[in-house]
């Protein structure tokens, strides 16, 4: 479809764009380090992927083609099966252009100072292999949701309430029920985490924050990734080989 050409090439487009600005408006620092910016566009860029996703899994409802495919290939699960392959061809193909272009879009910045970007320095390439990992697996998310959901509407609101909106509750009631002065009691050191924080490592975010920043957290994020993708995945196989198409 359409759309789905537009939702990737405005992924690939966000991600080039956002990192651009971003690293130009640091240039101008003194330990500008124009890699830094790498990673800045990839939480914006995941949105696109994940309505390209919702757009895919929905697609054969939304516009009526289940009719003649399940007739041609009356072996449901195949066809949903085939349709995750596709989407995570396509979606690992537009986060390696999305990651490409944030690489072209530091290029500018870095020359205005005469330097060079390390991309084999230390954490640059995890980065790199992160995001390409965390949008293909967001893109893979939104396909399982619409796959199982199969209203575009409904399964892009749940996409957007999964993705964005709940980890942001969870940090906002993780602040509200947090001592502000439990850091100082413990003689300096961190507030033990709480048990809402330490639900939102579990949320597609957390499985972000895991891949691209946090230490040692790589493999978490992609076992938290793969499980938002699995889980709503079986949903949508059960309700497809046991429930009408309608």
């Amino acid at each position: 479809m359409r759309s789905t050409w537009v939702a990737a090439l405005a992924t690939v487009a966000v991600a080039g764009g956002l990192t651009y600005l971003d690293a130009s408006a640091s240039s101008s620092d003194p330990g500008f380090d124009p890699v830094r910016s790498l990673g800045f566009a990839v939480p914006f860029a995941t949105v696109g992927l994940l309505v390209l996703g919702v757009l895919v899994g929905t697609s054969e409802f939304s516009t009526g083609n289940f009719r003649s495919t399940f007739v041609a290939v009356p072996r449901r699960l195949s066809v949903l099966a085939g349709q995750v392959l596709a989407m995570t061809v396509f979606a690992a193909l537009v986060a390696v252009l999305a990651v490409g272009s944030s690489v072209l879009a530091i290029l500018p910045s870095a020359a205005s100072r005469g330097i060079t970007p390390d991309l084999g320095g230390d954490g640059v390439l995890r980065n790199l292999i992160g995001s390409v990992v965390l949008l293909s697996g967001t893109g893979l998310v939104g396909a399982a949701l619409g796959a199982w959901v199969r209203r575009p509407v409904a399964a892009l609101v749940a996409a957007v309430g999964i993705c964005l909106v709940l980890p942001m509750v969870l940090v906002l009631a993780a602040d509200l029920v947090t001592d502000p002065l439990a850091a100082s009691a413990a003689g300096g050191s961190s507030a033990p985490e709480s048990p809402l924080e330490t639900f939102a490592r579990f949320t597609p975010t957390g499985a972000a924050d895991s891949l691209l920043w946090r230490e040692g957290g790589a493999l978490q994020g992609v076992l938290v990734l793969a499980g938002w993708v699995v889980l709503p995945l079986t949903a949508a196989a059960i309700r497809l080989s046991r429930r009408d198409l309608v």
